[in-house]
């Protein structure tokens, strides 16, 4: 840990003279890794030099570029950008995809496949320009220390502590091991994908397999087993709720005094996911649900079919009660608004 403090101290005294001597792009690589030399990681080197440079007053006198191996997929370049990377050049990613393939196409594919990426999260986000996204920072930390959330990725919200530098160096340490220890098989993975011995996943393949039994032959002790898998998640450390225990408030409420299911249920409603985002069987099966126990659906940006206003033969409804109304969105009729409960209407 003290060593990467002091590597990181060097690199922003460094980003400092250089910045002073008049260079105007300084680019923070990795290229240097070696059996004897291990990088630092790249959001933590990313985010020390660029708010030491705010805080030198010097951050608008350069531009940063982050050469890496550790940046594969949409979310590092992403992360990256978001503390202050002007442009990212995965180079490990270049040159796997040099092994793999001699096509000419193959590396301006994955660029581009990066590109569509970084533009759907910013529009996600409504950011309209890279400009405006680099060092925007708009992330949330878990896990990490306070001590160097302040320091290296400054302003960064974290709703709770973790690791300090000292597991950070250990990390980096552990990769580097393993990367010139020898290894003859790669670590399985699993992160996107379960993989057996690789990450846990929230969801097993025993959980989906029981809930749709369950739903499908309406088989009560599936979904009990389902249910005790999900809420035994603590055994497994998957998520911060499964750290915590449930602190008793005292003597049990009289039943007479709880308001019924039925009232509760009633004040529920659905998120507003568009029509063209879900399908209209998902669409209306929501709308459905949220009809017969009083409840409320969303219609998103989407809009909604006008037959979808009609009470089906059975009674049923598939009408969602609040409608939305965005800048300039197609299908807003009159019709349209006055079958709805309550309007959302989005100004920007």
């Amino acid at each position: 840990g003290q060593a990467l403090e002091a590597a990181l101290q060097r690199l922003c005294w460094e980003a400092t003279e250089a910045v002073l001597a008049d260079i105007n792009v300084l680019i923070l690589s990795d290229r240097g890794t070696s059996k004897d030399r291990v990088p630092i990681p790249a959001a933590l080197a990313t985010g020390a030099v660029h708010h030491h440079l705010i805080r030198q007053g010097l951050r608008m006198q350069t531009g940063l570029v982050v050469e890496t191996g550790e940046a594969r997929e949409v979310h590092h370049m992403c992360v990256l950008a978001g503390y202050g990377a002007e442009a990212v050049n995965p180079w490990l990613a270049f040159d796997s995809i040099a092994s793999l393939s001699d096509s000419k196409d193959a590396q301006a594919n994955y660029i581009k496949a990066l590109g569509k990426g970084i533009l759907k999260v910013m529009s996600k986000m409504g950011i309209s320009t890279y400009q405006s996204y680099c060092g925007a920072q708009i992330f949330d930390c878990v896990g990490l220390g306070r001590c160097v959330v302040d320091k290296y990725f400054t302003g960064t919200t974290s709703p709770i502590d973790g690791i300090g530098l000292a597991e950070l160096a250990e990390e980096a340490a552990r990769r580097h091991r393993f990367a010139y220890g020898g290894a003859q098989q790669l670590d399985p993975g699993g992160l996107y994908g379960q993989r057996l011995g690789g990450e846990a996943h929230a969801w097993t393949y025993d959980s989906i397999a029981r809930l749709q039994h369950a739903a499908r032959g309406n088989l009560p002790d599936e979904y009990r087993a389902f249910a005790a898998e999900i809420n035994e998640q603590e055994q497994r450390r998957l998520t911060l709720r499964g750290l915590m225990r449930l602190k008793a408030a005292g003597p049990a409420v009289p039943i007479d005094e709880v308001e019924p299911a039925a009232d509760i249920v009633r004040r529920f409603a659905t998120g507003a996911m568009s029509f063209g985002s879900i399908s209209r069987e998902a669409h209306t099966t929501l709308a459905l649900a949220m009809n017969r126990i009083g409840a409320k659906s969303n219609t998103g940006e989407g809009g909604e079919a006008a037959d979808r206003f009609v009470r089906l033969a059975n009674g049923d409804s598939t009408r969602s009660a609040i409608k939305q109304v965005a800048s300039g969105r197609f299908g807003v009729t009159a019709h349209y608004l006055v079958n709805a409960d309550e309007l959302q209407i989005k100004v920007s």
